[in-house]
């Protein structure tokens, strides 16, 4: 790896997201079935791209972070396409088979997009990050600045930067963080970012692990899905009204951001994402920079939210995330409130440092 990395543009050529589809031997299919699944992802792909996007809506009133009630309601995306039954109806049988071999494509996507994603991130060239240097990120950050019991109000785009500290012994000071824009509080200082022990004491620090991940921790990650997927369901804790499911893809979400990534721990982190339940694939999804690419969502009725993470269409870089808060009662549904770009990714060796100093 070089000493930092921008992640490239993405293109809108139909033809590289039929490249998310891997040659026939990889996968344990019959060939007629395999076509079918070929075909019906295409197709739902081409008809979303073509889909022309509702008019914006004025953002809902309603409490934050997380609202308490949630419509009941039974939905499954398709790469893009919605396809909803509504309690108390019946469907024909024709229909039911219909809906159950749409589930099995869109399940078929993820696995093809994610194990697509884990190959390019095993073929990037990482140059190991000691223990005394530290990960630079510059990020395009947008969040919401509503009031706690107010609407959404996102604020607009502002630069971040972040050095994060790779000791793999307990520190306090974990790293440095700097912002400007206006409304950014503080806007172009540099602040410390302090911890402390698991049980609050103050001078203890914090180690490297699941919630402080540096290179070295990362690297001894285990390589195999199972074994990774039991670690990760066993440390992550849930926060309130989430589920386990939706805990291990938010963590794993936070692994991959602000972090220099062994390529096989990148590579096993992306294909465990594909045995959690609920994870979809959107296929025009844009960062905080503008940029389009590949979306890999999950949706979160607990906690009414869904979470987006946004790859390029050509190298499979992440390019950023997205999050939003979903329908509640009364509301519109898909209320965007988070949404970065990350812009630079680099290796220094001081905290005042970025990639071009060295």
């Amino acid at each position: 790896m070089t000493a930092s990395h921008r992640p490239d543009g993405s293109g809108d050529d139909a033809a590289h997201l039929r490249g998310l589809l891997p040659d026939a031997p990889e996968w344990d299919l019959t060939p007629a079935r395999r076509r079918h699944h070929r075909d019906v992802l295409l197709r739902e792909i081409d008809r979303a791209r073509t889909v022309v996007p509702a008019p914006a809506t004025p953002a809902p009133r309603r409490r934050w972070p997380r609202p308490v009630l949630l419509l009941p309601a039974t939905a499954m995306a398709l790469a893009g396409a919605l396809i909803v039954t509504l309690p108390g109806t019946e469907q024909e049988p024709g229909a039911r088979a219909e809906a159950t071999d749409a589930r099995h494509t869109a399940a078929d996507g993820v696995v093809l997009t994610l194990d697509r994603i884990a190959a390019a991130s095993m073929a990037v060239d990482v140059e190991p990050v000691r223990d005394d240097q530290f990960v630079y990120v510059r990020s395009l950050v947008r969040s919401n600045e509503g009031a706690f019991d107010g609407p959404v109000k996102l604020g607009a785009p502002h630069r971040r930067e972040i050095w994060v500290s790779q000791d793999s012994a307990p520190v306090t000071r974990v790293g440095v963080i700097r912002e400007y824009g206006q409304g950014v509080p503080m806007s172009g200082q540099r602040i410390p970012v302090e911890t402390a022990a698991p049980d609050g004491s103050a001078g203890q620090g914090v180690p490297a692990g699941i919630d402080r991940p540096t290179y070295r921790w990362l690297a001894g990650l285990p390589t195999d899905t199972d074994a990774l997927r039991e670690l990760l369901y066993a440390r992550t804790r849930p926060l309130d009204d989430e589920s386990k499911d939706q805990a291990v893809f938010r963590k794993i979400g936070d692994l991959l951001n602000e972090t220099v990534m062994p390529p096989a721990s990148a590579a096993a982190l992306y294909r465990t994402v594909a045995t959690i339940p609920g994870v979809r694939v959107t296929p025009d999804a844009t960062d905080a920079a503008g940029r389009h690419g590949i979306g890999i969502t999950r949706e979160e009725t607990g906690t009414a939210t869904r979470d987006e993470w946004i790859f390029d269409r050509n190298s499979f870089t992440l390019l950023g995330s997205r999050s939003y808060l979903t329908r509640t009662a009364g509301t519109e549904p898909s209320t965007l409130y988070n949404s970065t770009a990350i812009l630079e990714t680099g290796v220094v060796d001081r905290d005042d440092r970025v990639p071009a100093d060295e």
